[in-house]
């Protein structure tokens, strides 16, 4: 195992000071020239891919009109990552990170750019779909794990908390407005001019990675991949923050995030309403989302955030089962809001303590480690509610996946005090700047 960095240690490449006005923002992390940079590429792509991804599921339909096509295409796209996202998080450990990004946003360009070819020209098919999902998978598989890791290569430890809250801002404001503007531009110009326009926004990424001033970064792996792999799984299992924190999500990803696969169920036959309904119950879950993820771009500390955590997951529990009780539309729609909330600072959350407190060479395997659990076990978990609501009714599933998560939440918060006693016992960061409880 290796020795881990220390916690307050800036990377070479923020030795620069920052302005004392930008020094007092609650938005640290945009103060530093690279996290800027890479806020402003990664935002242009997140509402590209977004658009893309809407579009994508309106050509599906519009070529098939098969319902289980739509959810072919969405499981062949997120299986690699459930499969090959170990592996970039070890690319992540052995590698430079930005020349690994600058490979994962390429490859992306390309898988957007033929797709986009293949529907403007009007050969696109089924199948041309089928395979440019699986490689849109693997390349992500590739991308998720470097980049999140990436983002502590940006700013000082002490702004990591800031960094991640402001990419989980992105990711939740891209969900808001990225299928918005793909409806127009789908009824206006059609599917193709969206893949065309989130091709476009892997070059402006590619541009940002570019013109960032990163000195060279050592990496202090040893050994070859199997070791290192060995190496992370025994950090992750015997490091008690680390094990609760994901044990808790791969929990939320099995029973709790899968509630997204029934809305459509909860639209039209318990609150009778059509898909404008249920577009106002996913931007509800957004407007949650986004209100979370802003909350914690305003952290300068992970003082208190095992508590958060732990809040956080009960309130989507809650959520969940205020949810599947109600009739009433707009009782739903608060409640949606609640879920959003609940999820995203949650999985934020967890990002954040993983990253702050993780040393920087086993920093790729423990965020791969995360995005397989929060995204490939997602999976397992939509599978388990389709089957269930094929026998029980709909809102007795995410009933009971409510009421699980709650249960969670009880469980990680009896967990905090250890935690507290490893962190401070281990002096991973001192006891006046974080406290797990």
């Amino acid at each position: 195992m290796q020795i881990p960095d220390s916690p307050l240690s800036p990377p070479a490449n923020e030795a620069a000071p920052v302005p004392a006005l930008v020094r007092r923002t609650r938005w640290r992390a945009l103060a530093h020239r690279n996290y800027a940079l890479f806020f402003t590429g990664h935002g242009l792509s997140l509402c590209g891919t977004w658009m893309q991804s809407m579009a994508l599921a309106w050509l599906v339909y519009r070529l098939s009109g098969s319902p289980f096509l739509l959810g072919l295409v969405e499981l062949v796209s997120r299986a690699p990552i459930l499969v090959f996202g170990i592996v970039g998080g070890l690319f992540a450990d052995r590698w430079p990170r930005r020349q690994l990004m600058m490979i994962a946003e390429a490859s992306l360009l390309v898988q957007a750019t033929l797709l986009a070819i293949l529907t403007l020209s009007g050969a696109i098919t089924i199948g041309w779909i089928l395979a440019l999902a699986l490689l849109l998978g693997i390349f992500s598989a590739l991308e998720i794990p470097v980049r999140q890791s990436f983002v502590a290569d940006l700013v000082p430890r002490q702004d990591i908390p800031s960094a991640i809250g402001l990419n989980s801002s992105l990711f939740n404001g891209a969900r808001i407005v990225g299928p918005s503007l793909a409806g127009l531009i789908v009824g206006l110009a059609g599917e193709g001019v969206c893949f065309a326009i989130n091709a476009v926004s892997f070059v402006i990424i590619l541009a940002c990675l570019w013109a960032m001033r990163l000195e060279p970064k050592r990496r202090h792996t040893t050994g070859n991949a199997w070791e290192q792999l060995q190496e992370g799984v025994r950090y992750a299992w015997h490091t008690p923050h680390v094990r609760a924190v994901l044990s808790v999500t791969a929990m939320l990803s099995i029973v709790s995030m899968p509630y997204s696969t029934l809305l459509p169920i909860f639209a039209r036959d318990i609150l009778h309403r059509g898909p404008e309904g249920l577009g106002i119950l996913m931007a509800a879950s957004g407007i949650g989302a986004l209100a979370a993820a802003l909350r914690h771009a305003g952290r300068d500390t992970v003082k208190g955030l095992g508590r958060a955590i732990a809040s956080a997951v009960a309130l989507f529990g809650i959520s969940l089962m205020a949810f599947a009780l109600s009739s009433l539309f707009w009782i739903s729609a608060v409640a949606m809001v609640g879920i959003g909330f609940g999820m995203i600072s949650s999985l934020a959350g967890i990002n954040i303590l993983l990253q702050s407190l993780v040393p920087d060479a086993l920093r790729g395997r423990v965020v791969s480690f995360f995005t397989t659990l929060s995204l490939g076990f997602t999976i397992f978990g939509s599978m388990l509610a389709g089957i269930g609501a094929t026998y029980l009714p709909a809102p007795l599933i995410v009933m009971i996946g409510g009421l699980i998560t709650l249960l969670t939440a009880g469980v990680f918060w009896r967990s905090l005090p250890a935690i507290r006693r490893h962190i401070h016992e281990h002096g991973l960061i001192p006891s006046d700047q974080v406290t797990a409880s």
